[in-house]
């Protein structure tokens, strides 16, 4: 068995802007066991939940800027952070990650809190994985905001995007596949416009004290179904099914900065008929993280958006 990694809660006192209660559930693994979920918690469903999902290498702090404005708006804010990120269980042994697993957890946990009327808010990783689940379980979603993810194929265009994944995303799974450690906020600052303060900076530091806590971070860029006969490429295109009939509002929110997801704005736009039914913004002065960069931007527009949704 995997040896479980779990970070000491004292890493996470006093992080600029990240005053929310953790709250934690137990999702079951059939070869590791049961592994602690953290997620942030905050306001009244009176709408439904708004379920953010973050990627690699962030976790829920990155929502920070939206959690407030959300539930003040009436919907529930929820923020999990994956197996491996943030506050969650970490598994040492990168070679236990793969997709489906990634996926099976987090249906876990929706399934475990029971989520229902979700508004899925999706960046990086959190769309493969989220969009998966949408495909998977759609009577639970009822609405999507996209901002700089994608969900892959390995298709020509119009089903994807031409020359993907290119001269950014090819180094950058070669670098993780032959890396033992990963410097995490320093990742987080080369993606973005305006290097982000030094504290903002340790608080994605925060959840790995050293390299060994890192294996989920290092493991799934490695995951990215890149080729046609890499592993997820059949699941994607399942989800691909599915989203093609998906005529429920889905937005789009990418920013002006990010050049490693820009193209797929369209593909969503394109090929999801809800596409037409939403509202679609461009923010502008963020690159890949746009939540941390413009997250009071991002949080304006999905507000907006959600008020489409309210019953």
């Amino acid at each position: 068995m995997s040896k479980l990694l779990r970070t000491p809660e004292e890493r996470f006192a006093s992080l600029p802007g990240f005053a929310f209660a953790p709250h934690y559930v137990d999702v079951a693994d059939r070869d590791l066991g049961p592994l602690r979920m953290h997620y942030v918690d905050e306001g009244e469903a009176v709408h439904g939940t708004v379920l953010m999902l973050h990627g690699e290498p962030s976790w829920s702090y990155l929502y920070r800027k939206l959690i407030g404005p959300v539930a003040a708006a009436g919907w529930r804010a929820g923020a999990p952070d994956h197996v491996g990120f943030g506050r969650s269980d970490k598994p040492a042994d990168r070679t236990i990650f793969s997709y489906d697993r990634f996926v099976g957890w987090m249906r876990a946990f929706i399934e475990q809190r029971d989520l229902r009327r979700i508004v899925l808010v999706i960046q990086d990783w959190g769309g493969p994985i989220g969009l998966r689940l949408l495909a998977e379980m759609p009577d639970r979603f009822i609405g999507v905001l996209a901002t700089n993810t994608l969900l892959p194929t390995a298709e020509d265009p119009p089903r994807g995007v031409a020359g993907w994944p290119g001269p950014i995303i090819e180094p950058w799974i070669e670098l993780c596949r032959t890396s033992d450690d990963l410097p995490v906020s320093e990742i987080v600052a080369a993606t973005c416009v305006q290097r982000p303060e030094p504290e903002i900076l340790a608080a994605y530091d925060a959840p790995f004290p050293d390299a060994s806590y890192k294996a989920a971070a290092l493991a799934i860029t490695t995951l990215i179904p890149a080729r046609a006969d890499s592993d997820g490429i059949a699941q994607n295109k399942a989800a691909w099914s599915v989203l093609e009939r998906f005529d429920r509002p889905f937005a789009t929110a990418f920013s002006d900065g990010d050049p490693s997801t820009a193209a797929w704005e369209q593909v969503f736009r394109d090929r999801i008929p809800g596409a037409a039914r939403a509202p679609h913004v461009r923010i502008e002065g963020a690159g890949h993280f746009v939540q941390e960069e413009q997250g009071e931007a991002l949080a304006a527009a999905l507000v907006d958006f959600l008020r489409q949704l309210e019953d």
